[in-house]
């Protein structure tokens, strides 16, 4: 883990945000609400809040070599990017498999991966996938529908508990998946083991693929409903470095730590908000729409 530098951690989010707008013009489309809500909360993660090792991976991600088995003994997940799995280091698991270009732009701003490594974006043949798979770069688990990377990281949580492993287990999660049932369920489980070890993330950006989050499902007050599921939960801007780590620091003994990290769909990208709410895959109706994020970009590059 490196020293925490909110500066180098704002840094990188820009970079974060500029990769994946450059990645969407030139692919005509694109998860680019997501970098913009997110950027922040998984620079802040792999610079100054996990305690993670190097990476182990090549820089230049490897093609797929098949599921995992007995007939694959070659086969690697993409959690070797995030280093190797030590009693004392963290787990980082990763929920929403739809933000896998965000993660892997993380990974290539920070120095895990190379540049190259994006051109490699959902080919046939490529583990850098547009939705992330456990053999995808910094993604531990297959998550499946949303919703269950929070069970997996229970189990993992706890059998580093009866280990008496030192290190967390991180998880990244969207509010989206609050709608999903399998999420409360697993927060009771991990409040009834009282798996203090486990710290999640909620990018609270208050979208999902059919729009505004609160049209589709009203969930009321979030905090108040994970509170009562035996969570400590902390809200704070998901934006701001130092809030996104502050939580970290109080004493929450038995219980499961959750951050409601607010964050803005359109953040840097102004341009984005007169498709709101409809903005969970960016689309070009036509030239004007991408002349206009080019315009953006070069702003950012000048």
């Amino acid at each position: 883990m490196t020293q925490f530098n909110p500066n180098q951690i704002r840094s990188a989010a820009n970079g974060v945000r500029r990769r994946v707008l450059d990645h969407v013009i030139k692919n005509n489309g694109g998860y680019l609400s997501q970098a913009c809500s997110s950027a922040e909360i998984l620079s802040s993660l792999y610079l100054g809040i996990m305690n993670i090792g190097p990476s182990q991976a090549p820089m230049v991600p490897l093609p797929f070599t098949d599921v995992p088995g007995r007939h694959n003994p070659d086969y690697q997940t993409g959690a070797v990017y995030n280093g190797l799995k030590k009693p004392h280091l963290d787990r980082f698991i990763f929920s929403p498999s739809h933000y896998a270009l965000v993660l892997y732009a993380t990974l290539v701003e920070i120095g895990r991966m190379a540049p190259e490594g994006l051109l490699q974006f959902n080919q046939d043949g490529s583990t850098v996938e547009m939705i992330g798979a456990e053999h995808s770069p910094g993604v531990e688990t297959t998550t499946g529908s949303l919703g269950q990377a929070l069970s997996q990281a229970g189990g993992i949580a706890l059998a580093r508990k009866i280990k008496k492993e030192s290190g967390r287990v991180f998880v990244f999660m969207t509010d989206g998946e609050l709608q999903e049932g399998q999420t409360w369920e697993a927060f009771s489980a991990l409040a009834f083991h009282k798996l203090d070890n486990v710290i999640i993330y909620f990018d609270m950006n208050r979208q999902q693929c059919d729009g505004a989050m609160d049209t589709v499902m009203e969930m009321g007050s979030v905090y108040d409903r994970l509170s009562a599921f035996g969570a400590s939960v902390h809200e704070v801007d998901g934006h701001d470095p130092e809030a996104l780590r502050t939580p970290l620091e109080g004493n929450h003994t038995g219980k499961p730590l959750v951050i409601l990290a607010n964050t803005d769909t359109c953040r840097g990208i102004d341009a984005l908000r007169r498709r709101a709410p409809k903005l969970h895959y960016v689309r070009f109706a036509g030239e004007g729409d991408k002349k206009e994020l080019e315009e953006v970009l070069s702003s950012w590059k000048s």
